[in-house]
This record gives structure tokens, sequence and C-alpha cells, in this order.
């Protein structure tokens, strides 16, 4: 019997994934009201079009029930190393553009930021758990390019924060398939099971 299918293993990674539901609904709801501040404070139209951001997953994926559980810890798990990235700059950008005046906003960034960093390490927890250790780091974060218009930085903002909503959603419904419990077994499945 692998290690993933011990009683213990199985419990505890119903613990986990219950516990990463709940980190993810309250990243879900902090987000949300930063948008809010965000577009006050940035002077953007809430239903702007936004391009899609480059460096991060789309939350939408096709097939998803056809998914793995390990590929789903593993897109998330990429996603949200991304947005940590991500958040760091829009935090240091946001520093850079109004210093300390506008500490609503500051704050409200880095404690999503804080959340985020968080949550992947608990996605980390969740593939060692199952004895697939999290990827390395090495090029995680959006590809380089050329420094952004102040409006420019303020829409990738926008459209940051908008996919990052969309994942805490998504990391909900994959947390959920993962603590499924099999039929007839009455545990849930290991990762490993499911590749």
């Amino acid at each position: 019997m692998a290690a993933a299918d011990t009683p213990s293993a199985t419990l505890r990674r119903r613990d986990l994934c219950s516990r990463g539901i709940r980190l993810a609904r309250k990243m879900r709801s902090d987000v949300t009201d930063l948008l809010d501040i965000y577009v006050e404070r940035q002077g953007l139209d809430a239903s702007a079009s936004v391009a899609v951001v480059e460096g991060v997953p789309a939350a939408a994926a096709e097939r998803w029930s056809e998914q793995t559980g390990t590929q789903r810890l593993l897109d998330n798990l990429a996603a949200y190393r991304a947005f940590r990235v991500l958040l760091a700059q829009m935090l240091e950008e946001q520093q850079e553009q109004l210093g300390n005046t506008d500490t609503t906003l500051g704050r409200a960034l880095a404690a999503v930021l804080l959340q985020v960093s968080a949550f992947t390490y608990h996605l980390e927890e969740l593939l060692q758990l199952e004895s697939h250790g999290p990827p390395s780091e090495e090029g995680v974060g959006p590809p380089a390019r050329p420094p952004l218009s102040l409006f420019e930085q303020k829409l990738r903002g926008l459209g940051v924060l908008r996919e990052l909503a969309q994942w805490a959603v998504r990391s909900v419904w994959d947390l959920r398939q993962l603590a499924k419990p099999n039929p007839g077994s009455g545990s849930a499945p290991s990762l490993a099971e499911s590749q």
C-alpha cells in the first residue's frame, strides 16, 4: 500500500482539501473587495475590457473533468506562482505611483499577495503528500517585456485581479474534486492513482 493510500494520508488529504477550499473562498471574497477598491482608486471603468494577461494560465480549462488530480494541482500551482510575481509587481508599481498616500489599496494588495503565497504553499503541501514534490520555480512568472505606460499597468492589474478571482473559484472546484471519495471505497482517490 502506497503512503498516499494509508488511512492517515487520506484523512490528511481531506483536511488539506477542506482547508484549501476555505482559503480559496476567503481569497475570492478579498479579491472581489480588492477589485472594487482597485477600480475606484485607479480611475478605471469596472466593465473595461482587458486583454489576456501574459504569464497566467487561464482558469477556464478544456476538458476540465478529464484532468487528473495531479494535473489540477500542478495547474493551480503554476497559476498561483505566477500571481505571486504579478501581485508583487503590482504592489511595487502602486507604491512607486502613489507612495504612501493610498494605504488602503497598498494594504489590500499586500493582504491578497500574502493569501496567494499561503495558498501556493498549501498546494505544494498537497503535492508533497501525494509523493509528487512540487516542480521547481525556475522560469516562474510573466515573460520580460517592454515597460508599460501607467494606463497599461492599470489595465494589466485589473486583468490580473479578475483572473485571480476566477482561479479562486476554479481552485474550490479542483479541491472539491480531489476530496471526493472513490465510489464504493469510502476514501478519496489518490492523486497517484488518477494519473
